[in-house]
Order: structure tokens, then sequence, then C-alpha cells
């Protein structure tokens, strides 16, 4: 399993000791040392069904940037946005064994363990 966000990320910690704890191994990668690339990026919208999913429009991020950047999004430039911001999508991103992509650590992701 393959676990994506920032280290610093309260909860990115939290979902790391809770799949430490259930003995689950996780690879994990920090988008600050180890940026997504586009294609990874593409992979991951269209798995959870569009990129409105992927990017957190509530944080930080989002709110720094100059809205002719955010106005009118399509997938194509949401995806590149993200690449560039790295930190816009949410955390932490998770892939699982099956090919499923979660994000965010909510109980129903907690349930899946």
């Amino acid at each position: 399993m393959k676990a994506y966000g920032l280290k610093k990320c309260s909860t990115c910690q939290n979902a790391l000791a809770f799949l430490a704890d259930k003995k689950v191994k996780v690879e994990f990668t920090d988008h600050k040392e180890t940026p997504p690339t586009k294609e990874q990026v593409a992979k991951w919208s269209k798995a959870l069904g569009g990129w409105e999913k992927l990017i957190n429009r509530a944080g930080y991020t989002w709110r720094g940037l100059p809205k002719s950047d955010t106005e009118n999004l399509t997938e194509a430039r949401a995806v590149a946005l993200a690449v560039k911001n790295p930190s816009l999508i949410r955390r932490p991103l998770i892939e699982h064994g099956d090919g499923s992509i979660t994000v965010g650590f909510s109980a129903k992701v907690k349930e899946l363990f």
C-alpha cells in the first residue's frame, strides 16, 4: 500500500500511526520531497471520480491562489494546478492494494482496515 501527503500534516501523522498499530505496511511519500507527476495526479483524479474529490478547496493553499487559477476549472486545469501546488491534494491519499484510491482519513476509510 502507498500513501501520499505531507510529513508535517497531522492527519497524515494520525493515519500512519493508526496503520502502524494495525500492522499495515505503508510506503509513504511526502509531496514536498517527491512531488507527484501529472500522470499520477490524473490517475488519482480519475479513480476518485473527478478533481472535485481530489482537491482540498477549504485549505490555506486554495484560498491563497488567485481567482484566475481557481475559477472555471476543467479536469486538465485542476490536474495541472495540483501538480504545481501538491498541498492542494487531500491528505492522506492512499493507493490500496486492490487499485482503489481514498483521500482523507475519516471513520469510513478507517473501516477499510
